[in-house]
């Protein structure tokens, strides 16, 4: 069988790998997370309610999740980059024709199935697993924190953008021009395309992917993956629920709509800061560990905030703490399946986790909005917040992995 190799002395091939996971994670995930600022928008051009748009946008959280596993699969059998393709354009045409739907079902449609599976198609399972295959394991840990911190960046960048384009052209003009702007990913698709290189730089050999019954059915058998997956379902929870409902945050706190948009870009500017360096630092510490750490925080952090008085400062200083949580739990959480499985089947089982994840995420988003048609506030959802941060700390710390070994200094 025919294998692809890395030279070791062709550097840029690793930069040319990051920079077109992490750019094609900008605009998908960068779109994705500003749809928050169209809610209220939507509502009063279709009247539906916040209880039913939340419904397609929690259908989105879902659906994102639920082609990962099988976006996965199919990459890991035919290369990333025909996958790539095929998300990258349904991304933006489900966001092109979101303005154009007047139902539940229409934006279920728009948002949740089109737009929401292919960002799914090109989302962290199927953009991870071929970073991790391109790059040579002792670069693998920053390599998967600068494709986070891409997302990070995608979100900072398209938040005030999406802002400034309401404001310039309208909401449903607004939301045509992030569609085509997301297909200047499609470059990406080429530079990722094939199976995988070489797992080092040394030119050894791709993994082989095990059959997916087989691989899933090891990896069911696997506590501390089942703990690493439950963990992951309050990320999944805690993230839908502040990207689509932050901006009505800050509106139920009494404060200017621009906040919001400066909330979603600061999340996403210290996303950056967290990823990074939870990509340098998966390479010190276990990383169930780190993972325990960034709950634990979380929850500390909703805590101060529900205690807090409601300023522009104190929602500032909040978002920031809260970026550097954001998604920093993927570095540690792609490591650990990595460590466990392989990368054989890495964009398939990661996956799964990401399945998982999204499923928080549709009950973070769905009860979000019907918390806050329920009782006018989101307090209850802060305090399900708090408890499901503390117990995903804590149920980390069972998972078995090995205590980080640091070479001594010769």
């Amino acid at each position: 069988m025919k294998t692809d190799t890395v030279s070791p002395n062709r550097p840029m091939v690793w930069w040319l790998v990051l920079l077109a996971a992490a750019g094609a994670f900008a605009l998908t995930m960068g779109t994705r997370q500003t749809m928050g600022f169209f809610l209220s928008p939507l509502n009063t051009a279709t009247g539906l309610g916040v209880g039913s748009i939340s419904l397609a946008f929690a259908f989105g959280q879902l659906w994102w999740g639920l082609t990962q596993p099988f976006a996965g699969a199919v990459a890991d059998r035919i290369g990333a980059g025909r996958v790539l393709l095929v998300g990258i354009v349904l991304v933006a045409l489900g966001t092109f024709i979101t303005p154009f739907m007047t139902t539940t079902w229409g934006l279920i449609l728009a948002i949740g199935v089109l737009a929401a599976g292919g960002a799914g198609m090109a989302g962290p399972s199927v953009l991870m697993a071929a970073t991790t295959r391109l790059i040579p394991p002792e670069r693998r840990g920053m390599a998967t924190g600068i494709v986070n911190a891409g997302g990070s960046f995608g979100q900072f960048l398209m938040a005030p953008l999406a802002a400034a384009l309401m404001l310039a052209l309208g909401w449903a003009n607004a939301l045509q021009v992030l569609g085509l702007i997301v297909l200047l990913a499609l470059p990406a698709a080429w530079v990722l395309r094939g199976p995988g290189l070489a797992a080092r730089a040394g030119a050894a050999p791709v993994a082989v992917a095990l059959p997916a019954r087989e691989a899933i059915a090891g990896a069911l058998r696997n506590p501390s993956y089942l703990l690493l997956s439950a963990g992951f379902f309050v990320c999944g929870f805690h993230v839908a629920f502040l990207a689509t409902h932050l901006p009505g945050v800050v509106a139920a706190c009494g404060l200017p709509a621009p906040v919001g948009a400066w909330a979603l870009g600061i999340i996403g500017l210290f996303n950056i800061i967290g990823s990074l360096a939870m990509g340098w630092a998966v390479g010190r510490w276990r990383m169930k560990s780190l993972l325990s750490l960034v709950y634990a925080t979380r929850a500390l952090a909703v805590l101060v905030f529900l205690l807090a008085p409601k300023t522009e400062a104190v929602m500032l200083i909040f978002a920031a703490v809260m970026g550097l949580t954001f998604l920093s739990t993927v570095p540690p959480t792609v490591g650990l399946v990595a460590k466990f499985f392989g990368t054989g089947n890495m964009a398939m089982l990661f996956g799964i986790v990401m399945l998982v994840h999204q499923i928080g995420g549709f009950l973070g988003a769905w009860l979000g909005g019907q918390v806050f048609e329920a009782t006018g506030s989101y307090d209850w959802i802060w305090y399900i917040d708090i408890v499901l941060a503390v117990g995903a700390a804590l149920i980390h710390l069972p998972i078995r992995e090995a205590r980080v070994v640091r070479a001594q200094p010769a």
